[in-house]
């Protein structure tokens, strides 16, 4: 197992690499030239040259990649353009926000979409089934924005229960996670059921219940846990989607996280910044990943023998 977990941090590196190139190339090619938007429309050209030269905009592409390479090995992404604040302070401002959303909405995801999978698929083609798999179809139906602005305006505007926006008090994030653990509900509820449904066809739930287990533990201790990979799986990716950024719900309740900083230092060009918080992410997901296959060593000792060998 140790073996494995240095070997994907060793991939790690090369992921990185080119996550790095891929956005220099990208902003590179875009239109704009961020010294513009820091020296103003009166500067003089002698500025504008000087100013390129402090901000590591001289030079061709990949001479500024491997300069930027070599700072990173450091510790350094960079400054941002815009706000002249170190990257790493500006991440790790956002940092908890993200995560502290992205946890309540897959919180609320499995909260959901677990327990309405299992009665799906125990209840197969019953009325049960039908409303249940009728629920997902709206949940992935529905665009977040909409939902976020259904909610802001039934418990925020109506009700007064909920903070519209911002991230002021404990409660603030309770619509932005509705709202994006909803989303992620529906596609777990599908997959909880699909698996469920291949778990309780197999013989040995047969044998189980011939020995007399009562059926609610033949459902929870061995067809759930038979049933989960697939369920750890779409989790794992999910939750690694989040951590890059719900950015339509963080844009209608003004939630200050990573994606929405992502999509402002976009909006302004901002290289050091769009290239560190991606690094960043690129990191924080991959770790989310080992840490799920991990997990699926724990809950089947077929993938724990295979790290072992």
């Amino acid at each position: 197992m140790h073996r494995y977990i240095i070997k994907r941090l060793i991939m790690l590196i090369p992921v990185l690499l080119g996550v790095a190139f891929i956005i220099f190339a990208i902003m590179n090619v875009a239109e704009g030239d961020p010294v513009y938007q820091v020296a103003g429309p009166d500067a003089t050209e002698e500025e504008l040259d000087a100013l390129r030269e402090e901000m590591g905009l001289n030079g061709s592409l990949l001479e500024r990649y491997f300069r930027y390479i070599g700072n990173l090995l450091k510790g350094d992404l960079g400054t941002s353009y815009v706000s002249q604040m170190n990257v790493m302070k500006l991440y790790l401002q956002r940092l908890p926000n993200t995560l502290r959303l992205a946890s309540l909405a897959m919180i609320v995801a499995v909260l959901m979409s677990v327990p309405l999978g299992i009665v799906a698929a125990v209840n197969q083609n019953s009325w049960k089934d039908t409303i249940a798999m009728i629920l997902a179809l709206l949940g992935l139906s529905m665009p977040n924005f909409w939902l976020g602005l259904l909610l802001m305006l039934l418990f925020s505007l109506k009700l007064g229960w909920f903070p519209s926006g911002g991230s002021e008090g404990v409660f603030s994030v309770v619509l932005p996670a509705v709202t994006v653990g909803v989303g992620l509900a529906a596609l777990l509820t599908r997959t909880t059921r699909s698996s469920m449904l291949d778990v309780l066809r197999q013989d040995y739930l047969r044998t189980a219940r011939a020995k007399g287990v009562p059926e609610k533990k033949v459902i929870m201790s061995h067809a759930l846990r038979n049933a989960l990979i697939p369920i750890i799986t779409i989790f794992g990716v999910q939750f690694s989607n989040v951590l890059g950024g719900s950015v339509l719900a963080e844009t209608v309740f003004a939630w200050p996280g990573v994606g929405r900083l992502v999509v402002d230092a976009i909006d302004q060009r901002d290289i050091p910044t769009v290239t560190g918080a991606l690094i960043m992410t690129t990191m924080l997901v991959t770790v989310v990943n080992l840490l799920v296959d991990i997990v699926y060593a724990y809950v089947d000792p077929r993938i724990k023998a295979q790290y072992t060998k």
